[in-house]
């Protein structure tokens, strides 16, 4: 921890009395849809964000009316994965308390958005019924733990996902506040009702910012395991999952014109046994709880911590708490971070699996096709589990060959295609923004399908419709798309204008370089026309179009940090 003095988020922490604040009491006020200023910030670590419609802020305050104010919930579901009868119970809560949709997002589980503060105990109340949770969704804790798309390819995957749900819960608050504010105190079900007063992990100003930890298997990099806090990459040796190479220090946010603030990788520290995996993420979460930076939150992030302490002092510091040294990096190999969109079947060939495009992760019906009604009616059959996956699409997991033929046929019935219009489209993200993110500068999720029909466009010209090129749109530089490592990034400056970064890695080992600043759809087409029109011609053979940018000069390589790939001789 820094000697400076601790930021006003660190003594609200602190005087919450384990996360409860007045929640409970602000609720009870129903002269305002809204709720205090601490107790917004404590709402977090309870899954939900205070959020208003900025569509209508003018008009309101015009009228003199206070804003309109509403809730986001995000889902605590490590790995991502639901049942159909959750998956039925959460449609349920979103078309009563929500705006009739559901979303997935990049870090692989659901928001209700719309909720109003009337509702939000209900709501809270009808997800505890589904056998899930919102706690520490969101806040300065471990918030909900990634791993591979789908569970059922393998047994590493399914190891994998177990790791998640065991590094998850093992990370949760012990505070009781949670159940007290929104259970009335009654236990969640199958989980153990905390009642200490204490935090053994956290502390009681719990940590300087968020913390994510991800799983990764090769060679998919669905997960884009660097851009996170804390990652996991499996490492197989003749068919046996023999441990994890640990990663650290990476980190998608950023403020425009704060040089201080940067996107990083995070950076290979060393390999741990899989019995250890546990044990290692917590000496880890701890040493950043105790360096990391309490007086500034824009550095807060472990990336911060790494990169002002060095890797190499991290890993002593890390090692100390264990009691053992981590192992030399073993080799690996990844080849892509995007969703084989399809249906595929896992190693044991007895079950499909059909990973759907989910354009920016949006559930909902609209007037061309009705997703949400398709997904429901699936649901409603108990014919298949559900995976969220990072790349904000929906797998259908466990599917018998005659269910296969079924769901085809409903996905037809309401105008939901298993294809998509590119292959730029099936490797695209974007975030929320605009109506609804306080910090959006710009549209993301509203916009986005517009711009990529466009590019569709130019890919048509230059004979590049089904090549597969990475591209994802944020409304503003916090990162939560995952923009920076996007072959073609878009990064929210301002209404209409955007940073356009090239030159990302097509497997996320490599970040993109800014191309060109504040620009709008029109320069952005025509700066993109000539340069994929450029790489149609000019690629070698299996070059990406990341790899050609850099090739060709229009952006130069962002540094790679200490990844340890196959292809590297060992020592």
């Amino acid at each position: 921890m820094t000697d400076d003095k601790p930021s006003k988020s660190e003594f609200m922490k602190e005087k919450s009395r384990f996360l409860r604040g007045t929640i409970a009491e602000g609720l009870t006020h129903v002269e305002s849809g809204a709720i205090s200023e601490d107790d917004f910030q404590l709402l977090k670590f309870h899954g939900s964000y205070m959020q208003d419609d900025r569509d209508v802020r003018g008009e309101r305050s015009k009228k003199k009316l206070d804003k309109a104010y509403m809730f986001m919930i995000r889902l605590r579901i490590p790995g991502g994965f639901v049942k159909p009868a959750q998956w039925r119970q959460l449609d349920d809560i979103a078309m009563k308390y929500g705006n009739h949709s559901l979303r997935i997002t990049t870090r692989a589980t659901f928001q209700l958005h719309g909720v109003i503060k009337s509702n939000l105990k209900r709501t809270m109340q009808g997800i505890s019924a589904a056998c899930l949770d919102t706690i520490a969704a969101c806040g300065d804790v471990t918030r909900g733990v990634m791993s591979v798309a789908n569970p059922y390819l393998s047994k590493v995957h399914q190891e994998a996902y177990e790791l998640a749900q065991r590094t998850s819960n093992h990370m949760l608050p012990k505070t009781g506040a949670y159940h007290e504010i929104w259970l009335d105190g009654e236990q969640i079900v199958g989980k153990e009702l905390a009642t200490a007063e204490s935090e053994p992990i956290y502390g009681p100003r719990y940590l300087p910012r968020k913390f994510k930890f991800v799983f990764a298997v090769p060679p998919d990099n669905d997960v884009d395991v660097f851009a996170h806090d804390c990652g996991f990459i499996a490492i197989v040796e003749n068919g046996k999952l023999v441990g994890w190479n640990v990663t650290v220090g990476g980190g998608m946010g950023m403020t425009h014109g704060v040089v201080e603030t940067f996107p990083r990788l995070g950076d290979v520290l060393g390999f741990c046994p899989h019995d250890k995996v546990i044990e290692v993420a917590e000496k880890i979460l701890t040493v950043q709880r105790d360096w990391g930076n309490r007086s500034n939150r824009a550095r807060a992030r472990l990336k911060y911590t790494i990169e002002d302490r060095g890797l190499d002092n991290f890993r002593t510091e890390v090692e100390k708490r264990l009691g053992f040294p981590l192992g030399a990096p073993r080799p690996y190999k990844f080849e892509r971070t995007g969703d084989f969109i399809g249906w595929r079947q896992g190693q044991d060939k007895k079950k499909w699996h059909l990973t759907l495009y989910i354009e920016s992760g949006r559930i909902k019906d609209t007037p061309q096709h009705k997703l949400r009604s398709a997904i429901r009616e699936i649901a409603d059959l108990d014919i298949c589990d559900f995976v969220m996956t990072a790349n904000q699409n929906l797998v259908f997991a466990n599917v018998s060959a005659r269910s296969k033929v079924k769901i085809e046929q409903i996905l037809a019935a309401h105008n939901v295609s298993l294809a998509t219009s590119s292959g730029l489209r099936r490797n695209s993200i974007a975030c929320v923004a605009l109506p609804t993110c306080a910090l959006a500068l710009a549209e993301s999720e509203r916009y986005f399908p517009t711009l990529l029909t466009k590019i569709e466009d130019i890919l048509d010209k230059a004979g590049l419709r089904e090549d597969e090129i990475v591209i994802r749109m944020t409304g503003c530089p916090n990162g939560c798309g995952r923009p920076y490592l996007a072959e073609i990034g878009f990064v929210g400056r301002s209404p209409g204008l955007y940073n356009l970064y090239l030159g990302a890695a097509f497997d996320g080992t490599r970040m993109n370089k800014l191309y060109a600043q504040d620009v709008d759809e029109a320069r952005a087409l025509a700066l993109l026309d000539p340069i994929l029109c450029r790489y149609a011609k000019e690629r070698n053979e299996g070059e990406r179009f990341g790899d050609f940018t850099i090739r060709a000069g229009y952006v130069k390589p962002t540094l790679v940090s200490n990844q340890f790939h196959a292809d590297v001789t060992l020592a």
